[in-house]
């Protein structure tokens, strides 16, 4: 699907059936290939005299597959977060084409910054006068989106925090634990995401139709920042979930002791009475205490204080 944005006019796509019949529009800034088949790649690239990068170029990740200059255009491809509501959030390429007339977007899914730039554009038209203004306005949505996200992420870290070191008894650990492991994934992905938008905004700020621009340049550098905040707040992220995981592994393994520890003493402790019940019960015609009134009670007597002797030496060590 090709679609066209020219200010202060609705989003046209172009017919379906016959790419080869679309002219471009002589006022867009926004040329956006959703889907695209490859008649409409060839298609816009008649239009403007330009490569299209394919999905498995896209998909490439060498940097000089990802960041290069060709025929006078700009291009870069980013890693999108896709699903970012999701416990695991994907990742997909969105390559970008900045000219000098149009900015090309190619993209096989349908990232949430680029519905939130329409609904904004929709309000206020004159921000975007040419490609360049939608390709920063454009990243500037998708810092946002990944700003959310990642917040989402922590939260969800913070929950768990509160959980592990809630001081309950039955934490539920197994379940925790996939939790983090989910957490850890999402925060991978959101960095792997912004350090490909930082090596893009590098890249771009080189390309003559931001360098020459100064509002276009503190655009970029403020972006630039932004991207820069957010790693590092996802670092300290990755951070305490790495903490959280040591430590719920560590109070398992302090479950498990603990558990063994109470098998361990009532081992203990049972074993003297099993010795005297065992003593009473061979078959000997000559145990003087048997026909003995008493010999019962003693029996039992001494089995209770054997094990109650091994409870109060484990006591006084501080071993219970």
């Amino acid at each position: 699907m090709i679609r066209a944005y020219s200010p202060g006019r609705e989003v046209s796509e172009a017919p379906a059936g016959d790419p080869a019949a679309w002219t471009l529009p002589p006022d867009a800034v926004w040329i956006d290939l959703v889907n695209p088949t490859p008649e409409e790649d060839r298609a816009v690239e008649r239009a403007l005299g330009l490569s299209v990068p394919t999905r498995a170029e896209m998909a490439e990740l060498e940097a000089s597959s990802r960041l290069y200059r060709d025929n006078g255009a700009t291009y870069v491809t980013a890693d999108i977060i896709q699903h970012g509501d999701a416990d695991m959030p994907g990742l997909e390429p969105v390559t970008f084409v900045l000219t000098a007339g149009p900015l090309i977007t190619v993209r096989y899914f349908d990232p949430k910054p680029f519905a939130m730039l329409l609904d904004k554009l929709e309000r206020n038209p004159a921000l975007c006068g040419a490609g360049a203004d939608v390709f920063l306005h454009l990243m500037e949505q998708i810092i946002d989106r990944a700003s959310d996200v990642l917040s989402t992420n922590a939260a969800k870290v913070e929950a768990v925090s509160n959980h592990v070191f809630s001081g309950r008894k039955t934490v539920g650990f197994e379940k925790l634990i996939t939790q983090l492991g989910r957490a850890h994934i999402a925060n991978a992905r959101i960095e792997q995401s912004l350090a490909g938008l930082a090596r893009i905004f590098a890249f771009a700020a080189l390309d003559e139709r931001i360098e020459r621009r100064a509002e276009a340049r503190e655009h970029l550098n403020s972006l630039t920042r932004d991207a820069q905040s957010l790693t590092s707040h996802n670092q300290a992220v990755a951070a305490s979930i790495d903490f959280q995981l040591s430590a719920a592994l560590g109070l398992i393994n302090i479950e498990q002791s603990s558990i063994i520890k109470i098998f361990s003493v009532a081992a203990v402790a049972f074993l003297p009475p099993t010795l005297i019940a065992s003593i009473y019960g061979m078959n000997f015609d000559h145990m003087p205490e048997l026909p003995q009134v008493w010999g019962y009670p003693a029996a039992l007597a001494a089995m209770v204080v054997s094990a109650l002797l091994p409870l109060a030496w484990f006591k006084r060590k501080g071993w219970l």
